[in-house]
């Protein structure tokens, strides 16, 4: 995993390939699947999750077209860390989304190769699948690492 050093004065050092890099280099990192970790060059702490939000601020700012998180978006995210009890959203979040750039990524070779059958068919195809997908996400327990009462060892032995 790549390690990039991020220093007091704001500025990232890419330590395989020895030079400073910028968001936009970054941002290039994650399009390409390349994983890395940004840590303080200092304590060594985990900056990773903050730069990777300083690029999403920086790509919506760049172009309001592109816009992903409306206000009334973010207003509703913010609402979610206030609740008492919140819900497992990251989860959805991460499913939904990966989900989403696999089908994508489906219909552009699917279109490549001339779909082998009509367009609606295909469509349905995803629907299909999205619902099969939410189905079972939401019906998946909140607690992940939750055992079934058959898969513990019995005491009285």
């Amino acid at each position: 995993m790549r390690v990039i050093r991020k220093y007091a004065n704001r500025r990232l050092y890419d330590t395989q390939q020895s030079r400073y890099v910028t968001l936009e280099d970054l941002r290039r990192l994650i399009i390409e699947e390349e994983p890395f970790r940004v840590e303080d060059a200092k304590s060594g702490e985990d900056l990773t999750r903050t730069i990777l939000l300083s690029i999403i601020i920086e790509q919506e700012q760049a172009d309001s077209d592109a816009e992903v998180f409306s206000n009334d978006l973010l207003a509703q995210l913010i609402r979610v860390y206030d609740m008492s009890s919140p819900l497992p959203l990251a989860r959805y979040l991460e499913q939904g989304t990966q989900l989403m750039l696999e089908q994508q990524k489906r219909m552009q070779s699917q279109w490549q190769q001339a779909i082998r059958h009509s367009p609606m068919e295909f469509m349905r195809e995803l629907a299909e699948e999205n619902m099969r997908f939410w189905q079972k996400t939401l019906n998946q327990p909140n607690q992940p690492n939750q055992t079934d009462e058959d898969d513990t060892p019995d005491k009285s032995s």
